[in-house]
């Protein structure tokens, strides 16, 4: 059922545009951080998605967008804002609050081991010794960024490192899910509704464990907003599945690891982030294993079909 995709050659306007989207994803860490002085972690994840959503619902009206899906495919794009958009979104932000950006968006950014560990079992792709020697470094760079072997203090707690931990697994199944269920042509309506569906779940945990306080209103939580629910969901998701519709997916998602560099350097930069040697050690290796896992794909002579894009 895989769909080909003709190659494109990577102009300065696509360069330009996914170094924009990568940017963008990259300092999403540092408004969530920001903007969690104003809002629980509840609220602005429910905050974030509705933005995302009604922006996003604005973005591709003009491309009839929502002429794509089936109802069938409606329902099953909403109910994968429970793993895409709720339990993702949740359980970050309540990392951020304990856990600076730069690490919080590392620890995110595992997302490609945990897709390339599902990836056999749902999508049937087999994973070559590349693969598994990417996913080993990643997991050895989780290992030493926790230190959870360590009885002295460090600078990252292992409560908030699972946290991030889960809310990228969870990422990584409503992935590997919406791969398999949605053909490219679906890709943008259904994640309108996935966000549409997660919001509507955010909603009922909001209303369940942390109705109050309320979000307290300013100009650093509107400007938050602004850039993680319209630059950082809606503009940023229909660039990437523009560049997705014209070249390799996982030739794509090599270069995704430009995100958590951005939001490590910029958490050094505004929140005078620092790690221990092992810890950047550890930063290292997991970027390695990133980047190691999208040119293994990439190297693979498969079909490929768009995936869901990784965080921001």
């Amino acid at each position: 059922m895989g769909l080909a995709v003709a190659r494109i050659s990577w102009s300065w306007t696509t360069r330009f545009l996914f170094l924009f989207v990568g940017v963008v994803w990259g300092f999403n860490f540092l408004f969530i951080r920001v903007a969690l002085a104003d809002a629980s972690p509840l609220w602005l994840s429910f905050l974030r998605a509705a933005v995302g959503a009604a922006a996003t619902a604005v973005v591709i009206t003009p491309f009839e967008g929502w002429h794509q899906l089936d109802v069938r495919g409606k329902r099953d794009a909403l109910l994968l804002g429970i793993p895409n958009t709720m339990a993702f979104y949740a359980l970050l932000f309540v990392a951020v609050e304990s856990i600076l950006p730069g690490v919080a968006a590392v620890l995110t950014y595992t997302f490609p081991l945990w897709v390339a560990l599902l990836s056999p079992v749902v999508l049937g792709h087999r994973l070559g010794v590349r693969h598994w020697a990417a996913v080993g470094a990643g997991f050895l760079g989780v290992a030493l960024i926790s230190q959870a072997w360590s009885s002295v203090a460090s600078q990252v707690s292992l409560v908030p490192v699972l946290e991030v931990l889960g809310a990228a697994v969870s990422w990584a199944i409503g992935t590997v899910v919406f791969q398999r269920r949605f053909p490219r042509h679906q890709m943008l309506e259904a994640n309108a509704y996935q966000l549409i569906g997660g919001t509507v779940g955010l909603a009922i945990l909001v209303a369940a464990f942390a109705p109050v306080p309320l979000p307290r209103a300013s100009w650093t939580l509107g400007l938050s907003l602004v850039w993680l629910g319209v630059l950082g969901t809606a503009l940023a998701y229909s660039i990437w599945f523009d560049l997705l519709g014209r070249t390799k997916a996982a030739t794509l998602s090599a270069y995704a690891f430009i995100v958590p560099v951005v939001a490590l350097l910029g958490s050094v930069v505004f929140f005078g982030e620092r790690l221990s040697l092992f810890q950047l050690g550890g930063v290292g290796l997991i970027l390695v294993s990133i980047y190691g896992i999208g040119r293994a794909a990439a190297s693979m002579p498969t079909e490929d079909r768009a995936v869901a894009p990784p965080e921001g």
